[in-house]
């Protein structure tokens, strides 16, 4: 009989990962996850001029398209970006929505991407696309996870689309064969095995991000905005994006520290 060392409820996440290619909970604390919201709704409301005190959070964020144009939703959303980053509790704060999550599916020794991105979708606009791709095929590591966090009810078009990992028989000649075709020849190939992921809003999820995904035009009446952030194991492979340029340790042990510090030692003597 073979040796489980993790925990059942770890061991039933690890399943549906590896079967499905992605996973979704419940965010570790709801409340600090509404303190998120309110400081994006905050600057969006003072970014676009927003008095009334009708407009809760929901309904703000899936009709932010009615308050500016599709010319004007990229500014706004690299000038949020910058905003958002610039506070120093935005990616502790992120990491422990999902930190459960991410230690039972990467470890928990990890490195964070040093941005965390965001994402505008208003409905009908095609110009906030991401055609079918897997982000290794553009030099990122096998070894990095997407989480993905939504700040409004995701689902059907207004959310994004992934090929499960059990569609996925042999990754390397699917390599091959995006290489050959294009990405619309691709999405037309595998469209009836794609899963349009409803994600609400108070849940994360995270996705393996060698598997294809991406996103059509938002057919739905609402604008969809979320976050999203990589991790990686501290010690695995990095590729193009490395370690000190595009991503930061977050959580080395103890242990880990002691033994890079006694390998400078030696080496220095």
């Amino acid at each position: 009989m073979k040796e489980h060392f993790f925990l059942e409820e770890e061991a039933l996440l690890i399943k549906e990962f590896q079967e499905k290619g992605y996973v979704k909970a419940k965010v570790n604390d709801f409340g600090l996850l509404e303190l998120l919201r309110d400081r994006v709704v905050e600057f969006l409301k003072s970014y676009l001029n927003i008095t009334q005190e009708s407009f809760d959070n929901e309904t703000l964020l899936n009709n932010l398209h009615n308050h500016l144009s599709q010319i004007d939703l990229n500014t706004l959303r690299v000038d949020l970006i910058n905003y958002i980053n610039s506070q120093a509790w935005l990616r502790p704060t992120y990491y422990s929505l999902g930190s459960e999550l991410i230690n039972a599916i990467v470890g928990n020794e990890l490195a964070m991407q040093r941005r965390v991105n965001i994402s505008i979708q208003a409905p009908s606009d095609s110009s906030s696309l991401l055609a079918m791709h897997a982000d290794t095929w553009s030099g990122d590591s096998p070894y990095e996870v997407v989480m993905w966090l939504p700040f409004v009810d995701c689902y059907k078009t207004k959310s994004m689309y992934i090929l499960p990992a059990h569609k996925l028989k042999d990754p390397l000649s699917f390599f091959d064969e995006s290489t050959s075709i294009s990405s619309d020849e691709l999405f037309k190939e595998y469209e009836d095995d794609l899963v349009f992921l409803d994600v609400n809003y108070g849940e994360i999820l995270v996705f393996n991000q060698a598997l294809p995904h991406g996103n059509i035009v938002n057919k739905e009446s609402e604008c969809r905005l979320t976050m999203n952030c990589r991790f990686k194991g501290l010690f695995t492979p990095y590729h193009d994006k490395t370690l000190g340029e595009f991503f930061e340790p977050i959580t080395m042990r103890p242990i880990s520290q002691l033994g890079i510090d006694y390998s400078r030692y030696i080496e220095d003597e």
